[in-house]
């Protein structure tokens, strides 16, 4: 085994390591679940920053998970434990009521299994667990629970799906992906078959009446194996609100369901109703084990040979959409271990930085409070520069990044700090403009709430600094701004002598 092989070889049993013993949950963009999406205009309570969860402080998270449609969120925890919250109007948190949850709670229905997995769509939720078992809850109009049935349109405790051996899922919109290792069965859909998104060769389409066009489509309910994959084991899967993108053990990449924007991939826009290959991910570019894979509500990505992140469909709101896989050059030579995709916006984990971009309404990039909204290129999210992450997950206006806990409260508190450094002296400068004594006293003032010593001492020295530094320069700049004043006086007194003597 070469030097190189070895070094990524132990990369990847730290990366399994570090999921294994999880990390903080850090939580950016909105809160008011019940108007995401549907009011314009700004709203309270995001978090523009990421920023840790009280109920979930001191828990070590090992999962999240979320959806390009969705409006809730779930967390999973090293014992096992599912955490969920947001939106809850079809029971998609499962605690077998449809209030709203605004903090983390436990599900406590799956209290006596240990959920190692999990996906969420617009209104429903799937789990599995340790011993290859599928329960799912919330919104089963078109039978996306994999239930078997969709009589009750709303299951807000957690059902049986009826897969077993399953190793993985994910969720679309209104259906349903598991993986399983069941040979000739690695991957089943159930749910909503409108775009082939289920890749079974038909979207089931009825009239609802013999004498009416109104059209409508038949739900699935009970899942069931794509006869065209049957010969291939998958192993990846990621699903856009009406798309899925699958990987098998050769690395080759099968994409199938609603094909605008382009993307599919296949230089086209035509729905496709059962799984099609993508041809730029063969021969010498098929994607390697650790490949990451990511579906958002119109556009696609993964990665291939040498870690280059591609991408194709919507890409931006503005310019041309990318109808096949390109490599985004942004991102070349970064080593990149997890991805997630929302409704137009994506994060990243890669070295030792977190990655974002894309069209953010709602703080969901992470940037802060003095920052861009929004960014149509990969930019690092500051605040978490230098820390290890561990998973991540977007939703519909917000995200959640898993990062190691080394260093997490001194690093958070000091970026938080220095964040704030600026309106602090905005508030004060001009209260105390002419003295250096509230230097000291706002310093320490600011570093009240760090808990470790060395680094309270370490951020007061750099706090005086910047703040005498900063006042230097607001001083500077009055006296500019008095000595332009004083000239346009002068110039205004000699125009008025002139004027005189004219008369």
């Amino acid at each position: 085994m070469s030097a190189v092989e070895e070094d990524k070889k132990g990369d990847e049993e730290n990366e399994v390591a570090a999921a294994e013993k999880g990390g903080e949950l850090l939580f950016c963009g909105a809160t008011c679940w019940d108007i995401i999406g549907r009011k314009k205009g700004a709203q309270e309570g995001n978090l523009i920053s990421p920023t840790r969860l009280r109920p979930l402080v001191g828990v070590d998270i090992r999962f999240v998970a979320s959806g390009c449609s969705s409006c809730h969120c779930v967390a999973l925890d090293v014992e096992g434990r599912c955490y969920t919250w947001g939106r809850n109007e079809k029971g998609q948190l499962g605690h077998g009521d449809r209030i709203q949850r605004d903090r983390p709670t436990v599900v406590s229905e799956l209290s006596k299994y240990k959920i190692i997995r999990a996906g969420a769509g617009r209104s429903h939720t799937v789990v599995v667990t340790e011993d290859g078992l599928s329960l799912a809850f919330g919104w089963n109009k078109h039978g996306q629970l994999g239930s078997g049935s969709a009589k009750s349109e709303v299951e807000s405790s957690p059902v049986r799906c009826l897969v077993s051996d399953v190793k993985n899922t994910a969720c679309g919109a209104e259906f349903t992906v598991w993986l399983s290792s069941v040979e000739g069965a690695s991957i089943l859909t159930a749910g909503l078959p409108q775009y082939g998104q289920l890749g079974h060769g038909t979207d089931n389409e009825y009239n609802t009446k013999d004498s009416s066009v109104r059209l409508a489509y038949e739900a699935q309910p009970r899942p069931r194996a794509i006869a065209s994959l049957s010969g291939e084991t998958i192993v990846k899967v990621a699903c856009g609100t009406n798309h899925t993108v699958a990987v098998d053990s050769n690395g080759y990449v099968y994409t199938w369901g609603f094909g605008g924007y382009g993307r599919l991939g296949h230089r086209e826009q035509k729905d496709e109703w059962v799984p099609r290959r993508v041809d730029v991910f063969q021969r010498h570019n098929v994607l390697p084990p650790d490949a990451v894979v990511s579906a958002g509500s119109v556009n696609s990505s993964c990665t291939a040979g040498g870690g280059q992140l591609y991408m194709w469909g919507k890409i931006k709101n503005t310019g041309d959409d990318w109808m096949y896989p390109k490599p985004l050059m942004d991102l070349s030579g970064w080593n990149l271990r997890c991805m997630d995709s929302g409704n137009m916006h994506h994060f990243v984990g890669a070295d030792n930085s977190c990655i974002s971009w894309g069209h953010a309404q709602y703080g969901e990039l992470g940037y802060g409070p003095n920052a861009q909204k929004s960014s149509a290129v990969p930019k690092k999210v500051d605040i978490l520069e230098g820390m290890h992450v561990i998973g991540v997950a977007c939703g519909m206006g917000h995200s959640m990044v898993i990062v190691d806990r080394a260093n997490v409260d001194d690093r958070l508190e000091q970026r938080h700090l220095e964040t704030h450094l600026s309106w602090c002296i905005l508030v004060f400068t001009s209260m105390f403009l002419s003295s250096h004594s509230w230097i000291s006293m706002m310093a320490k003032l600011l570093v009240k709430g760090v808990r470790n010593p060395r680094t309270r001492l370490q951020l007061l020295s750099k706090m005086q600094r910047k703040l005498l530094l900063d006042l230097l320069i607001i001083q500077k700049r009055e006296r500019n701004l008095k000595t332009r004043q004083n000239q346009k006086k002068k110039k205004l007194a000699m125009m008025k002598v002139r004027i005189a003597k004219d008369r």
